[in-house]
């Protein structure tokens, strides 16, 4: 595995490949990253792995200081998979000079949801991800699904400004019950790693209400909110949307017919979660 800490060393190394595919992290890798560099490897003859934690995308009060930073464990778990190429810049060869440039994506698509909860949030990833996108120049970019919201604006962001790229989603991986991998997974105290698969639980709960002909959802987005409140969590959304758009089902038509999925954001203890669940109302 080659590794890049420059842009010129990544480029100049990815002149040798036909199609290269490009699959973003910030590191602390764990079996769903590895996923996705698999699915990469499906698609292309060279897969790059990105390796920056990115200051832009964390609030003030986030945890950008002590976010887990595992080199030598994650080169070795992405050389495991056959990734070709890691780059890795510091922070001062992706952002030489102030990024005083920003992408501002469509506030109707993402000031809701997460957007709403970390505002800047998605300014951060998507100006990363364009300059990430710009120094590899691959033909296709691999992210994991379980960051449904942050997949659709970057598809977004693709299509408007016309990229050559193709953004290709990966399945979630989850553990054997059921809880999403996560690298924050790792913030979990072990009674609270117990109780995180509650959130998964509850989005397939609103997901087994609607398909049952409940068409009420913010009286069930409120219920599944009171009930992990019960059980010691701090819910930011529990909610069903349009898959499309990410937003709230029209009442009647799309509740009973349209692709949707719910999608959940909730504190247990310190740690933030988040997890989502497509599924339609006639499953």
């Amino acid at each position: 595995m080659f590794i890049a800490h420059t842009i010129p060393e990544l480029r100049a190394h990815l002149e040798r490949f036909n199609r290269t595919a490009l699959v973003p992290t910030m590191g602390n890798l764990h079996d769903g990253h590895l996923a996705l560099v698999r699915q990469a490897r499906g698609l292309a003859d060279a897969v790059v792995a990105t390796v920056f934690v990115n200051r832009l995308q964390f609030l003030p009060h986030e945890d950008f200081d002590t976010y887990p930073r595992t080199w030598a464990q994650d080169c070795a778990r992405l050389e495991s998979v056959g990734c070709d190429v890691l780059f890795s810049p510091r922070e001062e060869d992706l952002y030489p000079e102030p990024q005083t440039f920003r992408i501002a994506p469509d506030p109707a698509l993402a000031d809701i949801l997460e957007g709403a909860f970390r505002p800047g949030f998605f300014a951060g990833v998507c100006t990363v991800v364009m300059k990430l996108l710009q120094c590899a120049q691959p033909h296709v970019a691999v992210f994991g699904q379980k960051d449904y919201q942050q997949l659709l604006v970057l598809r977004h962001m693709a299509r408007q400004f016309a990229l050559p790229v193709e953004v290709v989603g990966g399945a979630t991986v989850r553990a054997d019950d059921g809880l999403a991998l996560s690298s924050r997974n790792g913030y979990l105290s072990p009674a609270e790693r117990a109780e995180a698969v509650a959130l998964s639980r509850a989005l397939r709960g609103l997901a087994d209400a609607v398909r049952a002909g409940a068409r009420d959802l913010p009286a069930l987005e409120a219920d599944a909110m009171q009930a992990l409140r019960a059980r010691g969590w701090q819910p930011d959304y529990l909610t069903v949307r349009r898959r499309s758009d990410l937003q709230a089902p029209a009442p009647g038509a799309d509740a009973a017919s349209a692709p949707l999925v719910a999608l959940g954001a909730a504190r247990l203890g310190g740690t933030r979660l988040i997890d989502n669940l497509e599924f339609a109302p006639a499953d």
